[in-house]
């Protein structure tokens, strides 16, 4: 036996140092000639940077696709921007310095470009790579699809390297105050898509600079960033052409109920003791002119199932009605719709029958005005999906449109667009569009579309108070600030401040 493992190790060792032998002389993969625009950006330290095969890993090119435009006068003088998704599928850009030569690549183009021996700096606040000469640039194709790139301007501010030289569109963009009929794009105004506020530049020899400014837009465009005496990055938009404006409105359309908060499902049984919290846009006298709340639970018990054919008016466990026919609220005060025991969280919590309850209604013992069955819990506490929407007037059927509406969760049946169209219609929201904003198409419904967003679900039986906080411009009938979820999870003894005050909605 010892003959014989003495053997089989010496045939091991010797596979093994054959199996050496060719590893010496086997080529193994080859090294890409092309470097990620991500990697190309992670290079630079704050120095300039001699791009070197070494240092680009034993790559010495890049390749992308060209999203810059001189036509219309609205880019750096000289700069070429690209872009690609070559590493880990992270969109990423860079500019190069080309001369007057960037001016003959167009949005489309897919290049190559040779940048062995190129400089790689932050020059006017753009980091770029210059010291290339246009015959290191060699184009491939041309007319290649761009993908669109929706971007938030608060992500833009957060992280404007990550963005920089990348073409994006802020959806839904506006300004504050409203353009007045003489305004125009030349010069440096900050647009506002309800998630902050990032610069929009216009050359004033741009040949758009003179058009008007729009009410509410798209605009796309490409981030540059400028560099503060500090090496603080602040990012700018500037649009290619005109045509990189796609106007959705030109009407002010106010919002006269927004809903900012509600509590679902409070610590103990819920019948009876959940309610909804709102605001005003102006004033209102429900008498003269009255509203109606609707709630959607989704919950697997909740009949009838399927899709809601009749949208908010399904009724039964599936829908419920509350009518809001008296009482006044002030603008920009908050007005409270739910259970008659006006208790904060629950049994035997801190009473709130000192706020203006417009509606206090018990669910437990009543049907709903026009539909619903009464119920132990307006909302799903099964982590399927629920929501609730305000109706100008009492009459709501499948055809309705709310004035403002929000969801939680996403289970259960809840949108089809076969054989025909059936779900929960939303309003123009922060968070719910009718018509796609980039597309244009119609998804008038709750999962139609781009309309998406929803609320997280929170732990059960805790006693989390949704709280939406957001700040919505009366003038301009739109959020500067979309609304976010804050969960506040209250106790038997919490105070009204905690559901009113800091983070709550509030008016501009």
């Amino acid at each position: 036996m010892k003959q014989i493992i003495i053997v089989f190790l010496f045939i091991a060792a010797l596979v093994g140092l054959t199996g050496c032998a060719k590893d010496k002389t086997y080529p193994g993969a080859k090294i890409s000639p092309y470097i990620a625009l991500f990697d190309v950006r992670d290079l630079y330290k704050g120095t300039d940077v001699t791009l070197t095969s070494k240092k680009m890993y034993g790559s010495t090119k890049i390749t992308g696709v060209v999203v810059s435009d001189h036509a219309e006068g609205n880019m750096p003088a000289g700069l070429l921007v690209m872009q690609d998704r070559r590493r880990l599928s992270e969109l990423r850009g860079i500019s190069i310095a080309l001369g007057a030569a960037a001016a003959n690549y167009v949005p489309g183009d897919s290049i190559i470009v040779d940048v062995e021996g190129a400089v790689l700096k932050r020059e006017n606040g753009i980091l770029q790579i210059a010291g290339v000469k246009e015959p290191a640039v060699t184009k491939v194709a041309s007319g290649k699809a761009i993908a669109v790139n929706r971007v938030p301007s608060n992500l833009v501010l957060a992280n404007p390297d990550k963005y920089e030289s990348t073409l994006i569109v802020v959806v839904k963009g506006g300004f504050n105050p409203a353009p007045a009929p003489t305004d125009v794009l030349s010069g440096d105004k900050l647009l506002n898509d309800g998630f902050g506020e990032l610069k929009l530049h216009t050359a004033s020899t741009a040949a758009f600079a003179n058009n008007a400014v729009p009410f509410l837009a798209n605009f796309y465009g490409i981030v540059f960033n400028q560099q503060t005496a500090d090496k603080v990055l602040v990012p700018q938009l500037n649009m290619r052409k005109a045509s990189d404006v796609v106007i959705l409105s030109s009407t002010i359309d106010v919002a006269p109920v927004l809903i900012t908060g509600f509590i679902s499902d409070v610590a103990g049984g819920d019948g009876n003791y959940e309610y909804m919290q709102f605001m005003a846009t102006r004033d209102i006298d429900f008498a003269a002119t009255p509203f109606s709340v609707v709630v959607t639970n989704n919950a697997n018990a909740s009949t009838p199932t399927g899709y809601p054919g009749n949208g908010w008016a399904t009724g039964s466990m599936r829908t419920y009605k509350i009518n809001l026919t008296s009482g006044t609220a002030a603008k920009g005060t908050f007005f409270y719709v739910g259970g008659t025991t006006k208790m904060i969280n629950g049994p035997s919590s801190t009473s709130i029958s000192n706020v203006n309850w417009i509606r206090a209604f018990d669910y437990t013992v009543n049907n709903g005005d026009g539909f619903g069955t009464k119920t132990g819990g307006l909302f799903a506490n099964s982590g399927n999906a629920s929501g609730l929407a305000v109706f100008a007037g009492t009459t709501v059927t499948a055809a309705s449109v709310p004035v403002d509406v929000l969801f939680v969760a996403t289970g259960g049946s809840l949108y089809t667009p076969t054989p025909s169209p059936m779900g929960y219609r939303i309003a123009n929201t922060d968070w719910y569009d009718i018509k796609n904003p980039i597309t244009l198409e119609e998804q008038p419904f709750y999962r139609s579309g781009s309309n998406t967003l929803n609320m997280a679900y929170t732990t059960a039986d805790r006693g989390y108070f949704y709280k939406m906080g957001g700040e919505y411009n009366v003038a301009l009938g739109r959020w500067m600030k979309a609304r976010a979820q804050n969960n506040i999870l209250l106790t038997k003894t919490s105070v009204l401040s905690e559901i009113e005050g800091e983070g709550a909605t509030k008016l501009q």
